[in-house]
């Protein structure tokens, strides 16, 4: 924006001066000569300020330089003025940045050759951006001197951690080099100028027969686990069985039970019944009916009947 002014004010000034040097032989300009006597100085003005005025993006530092010597002082996002007019400025991406490589080349400890995709998320810190100028230069320049260089050294000694190249695959084995790295390139990169924000490995690519391998290994366990899900099944159903069998057998223990002590309850009711009724004289005047054949004794001579006496019957 600010360029934009200066150069619609050095073409007022430019203008203004060709219409007075050309009024004074030309009558049709003359009228225009008291105009650009007017305006040719806030023009000149407003273009010589506006090399005292830096405006700073959102998201970016500035750096001034004056005849090469960096100075210590951060211009953070905004406008700032004055400013001497003789700096020479550099301008840095504080934003969250990203570094992708593609099938990084990574051996493990059997001296096989792994391929890994790996971001790389890091901004450089404002603060010390002038530092980043003395000792490195631009944003681009860290980032080719010191991240991606040491970079690619660490994964390839992180590598060298794993025993086979087939726990690359293995989640924890990930995490744990990603916190590790992240460690080591805090450590290194801090210093410089650079924050490290996350390390994220994806797209493990294994060499070719031992990706087959780990993918048959992976249906076995698989199949083994379909397996054991079966068998547990299986096995949940025959205990649900027996449970059932058993809360049956229970179940009828308990009417035998039952039906038992009704019986005895019967039983007892009875026996009561009859050893009462034993005692009752019906009852045995009852029984010594039911022990009379039928035949009444004969006795002769005598007008009077016999009496016959059935208690000579009664049981003993």
């Amino acid at each position: 924006m600010f360029e934009n002014i200066q150069f619609i004010s050095i073409a007022i000034i430019l203008c203004s001066i060709v219409i007075l040097v050309a009024g004074k032989q030309n009558s049709t300009l003359g009228a225009f000569r008291g105009l650009a006597k007017t305006i040719i100085a806030p023009a000149a003005i407003v273009f010589v300020a506006l090399f005292c005025v830096q405006q700073v993006p959102a998201g970016h530092v500035k750096v001034a330089a004056l005849f090469g010597k960096v100075q210590d002082q951060v211009y953070e996002e905004g406008l700032h003025f004055p400013v001497n007019p003789l700096y020479a400025w550099n301008q840095y991406d504080v934003r969250q940045k990203t570094i992708k490589f593609d099938k990084m080349g990574v051996p493990s400890q059997d001296q096989l050759i792994s391929h890994f995709d790996v971001s790389l998320q890091y901004r450089i810190i404002g603060s010390k951006a002038p530092e980043i100028k003395k000792n490195t230069g631009t944003s681009n320049d860290v980032v080719k001197i010191h991240v991606v260089p040491y970079f690619r050294s660490l994964v390839r000694e992180q590598g060298k951690t794993v025993a086979n190249a087939e726990e690359f695959y293995s989640e924890s084995v990930q995490n744990r080099m990603q916190v590790e790295m992240m460690a080591s390139l805090t450590q290194k990169l801090q210093p410089i100028g650079i924050e490290m924000q996350g390390i994220l490995i994806r797209n493990v690519i294994l060499p070719p027969f031992i990706a087959t391998a780990v993918e048959d290994k992976k249906r076995r366990e698989q199949e083994a686990e379909k397996q054991k899900a079966e068998l547990k099944r299986f096995t949940t159903e025959q205990e649900q069985k027996i449970a059932t069998a058993n809360a049956e057998f229970e179940a009828a223990k308990l009417e035998e039970q039952k039906i038992r002590l009704l019986a005895d309850a019967e039983a007892y009711k009875i026996d009561k019944i009859n050893k009462a009724a034993q005692q009752s004289p019906a009852y045995i005047q009852l029984k010594q009916i039911e022990a009379w054949d039928g035949i009444l004794p004969k006795y002769v001579g005598g007008e009077n009947m016999p009496i016959l006496d059935l208690r000579a019957n009664e049981p003993q």
